[in-house]
């Protein structure tokens, strides 16, 4: 899947998500907690409006030649021996000292880049982990609606909107 094709593109993008956990933890930890009573109102709020099941997203140069250094001379002398490994003369040797530079560089670049990307992986993986978790137990707590308020029924089945499409993107993310 390509970057663009992700929903949760850098670690950032996940802070939403880790937000929804964090309250979903709040709402099993307080049972008296309710939308108005929420550290996210609005987005719950609008989590309600949006109902259950809605489909919306949630989201280099040194070289020796004859003179040696980094004068004039030498860096001239130097470029035109490196330039006459390849039958060149000094133009050809830019291109001969660059390349190691070129292949070094690109080849940190991409360690760097799957290094991110496995950490993102990784970290969409968690999430995903606990979101299902919390989704499960905020479900459960559903089954007892007749204990609950309207105003508490209201603010679980909101969490549980944000759980289900925090799941459902990263699932399309983690390509399950």
């Amino acid at each position: 899947m390509t970057k663009s094709e992700m929903n949760f593109k850098n670690l950032e993008s996940l802070d939403s998500v880790r937000k929804v956990i964090n309250e979903a933890n709040e709402a099993l930890d307080d049972a008296s907690r309710t939308i108005s009573t929420s550290a996210m109102p609005e987005v719950l709020s609008g989590a309600l409006g949006a109902g259950v099941g809605g489909a919306a997203s949630f989201a280099a140069l040194y070289f020796g030649g004859s003179v040696v250094g980094l004068s004039a001379a030498g860096i001239t002398s130097g470029l035109a021996a490196a330039g006459a490994l390849v039958g060149g003369g000094m133009a050809a040797g830019v291109a001969v000292l660059a390349a190691p530079a070129v292949v070094l560089g690109a080849g940190a670049v991409g360690i760097a880049a799957h290094v991110k990307n496995k950490k993102l992986a990784d970290e969409k993986q968690a999430l995903y982990t606990k979101a299902v978790q919390k989704q499960n137990a905020i479900i459960e707590l559903l089954k007892n609606k007749a204990k609950m308020s309207k105003e508490r029924i209201e603010y679980l089945t909101s969490l549980n909107t944000l759980l289900q499409a925090a799941v459902r993107d990263l699932q399309h993310d983690l390509a399950k």
